[in-house]
């Protein structure tokens, strides 16, 4: 028996965790480190929403598709996930573009159904104004993600992982090979370092001369207090995109990314509530508790970074937006690609090179 790979993952949200569990599962000897709690910065930001999404070439679609079976698979083996397969009910678009949305993603294999007034408000029947034509993906789903990458973490370190706390200052570089991270504690040295640090990917990767370019748009969700059932999956309506958590809060942004928060958040996040409380039956008693703002990590043409950074040995980027629906994915694939060099087909299109 060989020894084991060791292996850093600087970077605990939910793609980190995905990442390390894949990869422990299968018999390296990962340590992650992240400076944040376990959860990371973007990912308790996260609307989490698991879908296919629209807009996007065919590609990119299949990816997402596989990816939202990965995490059927990935909740039998480690049970107790905290995913709602509750559905999605889209009308955020007028009707010629979401048909066409429809026609597209079902050649694809995606599975839409229209739906007219009164099955949307059969779906959803605490909508104040049921849409006269809506689109329904039932196989979309929600995750509780701080949770989520919680649980993934801590099945990791069943399989050995050690989670660590700690600020990574730099990659260690030595003969044009990664060979681990400078820490405030001093060096942690491993065969591998796996960067899924999310926006701040960017300057850990430039110190050792690896250009990422990101972008960072912020998104503000408000979030209520707990409340009665009002929403059972998720709502994307022209005004707001909107779900109910496992603990009976409703969170909203106006896109599943969430609010521009502009100059004035705390305004910004009354305004989102109020509109808010105002698409919603019954919804007299639900109060704002707080909103989040997340910067989310989206490399500059908008598709992941996943992969091996070129000309460099030992190191493995793995940042995106959409990380919640991508992670079980990204996990299996880029755990296959570190131990075994077996590049998915499905990443071909997402490497550092296109950079």
């Amino acid at each position: 028996m060989g020894v084991a790979k060791k292996i850093v993952v600087v970077g605990s949200g939910i793609i980190g965790a995905s990442i390390a569990w894949h990869l422990a599962k299968a018999g390296a000897a990962v340590t992650v480190i992240s400076e944040s709690a376990v959860g990371g910065t973007a990912t308790p930001c996260s609307f989490a929403w698991i879908n296919a999404s629209w807009g996007n070439p065919e590609a990119y679609v299949q990816l997402r598709m596989r990816s939202m079976t990965e995490w059927s698979r990935l909740a039998t083996e480690v049970p107790g996930l905290p995913l709602a397969w509750c559905g999605g009910l889209c009308f955020d678009m007028p009707q010629a573009e979401l048909e066409t949305y429809a026609a597209q993603h079902n050649s694809w294999g995606y599975g839409i159904r229209e739906v007219n007034a009164a099955e949307a408000a059969r779906i959803e029947p605490n909508l104040t104004e049921p849409p006269a034509f809506a689109l329904h993906v039932a196989t979309e789903g929600a995750a509780e993600p701080v949770a989520l990458a919680k649980a993934l973490l801590a099945d990791a370190a069943r399989h050995g992982a050690k989670i660590i706390a700690g600020n990574v200052e730099a990659l260690k570089l030595a003969n044009d090979k990664i060979v681990g991270v400078e820490t405030a504690a001093g060096p942690l040295l491993a065969d591998e370092v796996v960067i899924a640090a999310g926006a701040g990917a960017p300057a850990l990767l430039a110190t050792a001369g690896v250009e990422l370019p990101l972008e960072t748009p912020p998104g503000l969700v408000v979030h209520s207090r707990p409340h009665a059932p009002l929403l059972n999956g998720i709502v994307l309506s022209e005004p707001l995109h909107m779900r109910q958590t496992a603990a009976g809060r409703v969170i909203a942004g106006t896109d599943f990314g969430g609010t521009d928060p502009g100059f004035e958040p705390e305004e910004t996040a009354r305004r989102v509530f109020s509109q808010l409380k105002a698409l919603l039956r019954n919804a007299d008693q639900l109060e704002l508790d707080f909103f989040t703002v997340g910067y989310r990590p989206t490399p500059i043409d908008g598709f992941p970074a996943i992969g091996r950074a070129v000309g460099l040995d030992g190191l493995y980027v793995a940042v995106m937006h959409s990380g919640v629906t991508l992670a079980p994915a990204i996990g299996l694939f880029a755990a296959r690609e570190i131990l075994e060099g077996e590049r998915d087909a499905l990443l071909t299109p997402y490497g550092l090179d296109r950079f």
